[in-house]
């Protein structure tokens, strides 16, 4: 069994609240728009991270990460990248790869906006975290964990966190 912490959009920022969360993962997985690779360098130093850069990812981010990461974990077939979409519109390059070989898990970043849904046709998970970070629209910071084992994904929790840094120390 393997504790996944799920996180997206940090653009640059992360702070003690991501990090005891991240504390209490096995794995970090980053579904772009990192911003400073002091994000994560910052979560490698806790955990095993898996990543992909997003559109206002620099060259350095694009060097050490891709924009599709598809790999096994727990016997789940997982695919990240930034930009998906979502269930009833993904976009034509995520779609021609659901098209033929769809992963059990599909996570994405991108909207700011959190969002799990089951996707029948593709049978399969689909996760967005919505955005870690303190810069875009949304107006409560969110992240997600979960377990895998044996080829299932079990025990999805929602963390939010206040976007305001009023009561935070930078």
């Amino acid at each position: 069994m393997k504790k996944i912490l799920l996180l997206s959009d940090t653009h640059s920022y992360i702070d003690e609240k991501i990090v005891k969360h991240v504390q209490w993962s096995d794995e970090v997985w980053h579904a772009g728009d990192i911003g400073s690779l002091i994000v994560t360098d910052t979560i490698k130093k806790y955990k095993p991270l898996q990543a992909v850069y997003g559109n206002i990812d620099d060259n350095k981010a694009r060097l050490e990460f891709k924009e599709y990461n598809r790999f096994v974990c727990e016997g789940v077939d997982v695919l990240i990248t930034h930009i998906a979409g979502n269930p009833k519109h993904y976009n034509p390059e995520v779609k021609k790869i659901l098209d033929t070989n769809p992963p059990k898990l599909l996570i994405c970043g991108h909207s700011h906006i959190l969002r799990v849904e089951f996707d029948k046709k593709y049978n399969m998970l689909f996760l967005n975290s919505g955005a870690a970070g303190i810069h875009g629209f949304h107006k409560v910071r969110t992240m997600l964990r979960f377990e895998l084992a044996s080829g299932k994904i079990q025990n999805l929790e929602i963390i939010e966190m206040d976007k305001s840094l009023k009561n935070e120390s930078r």
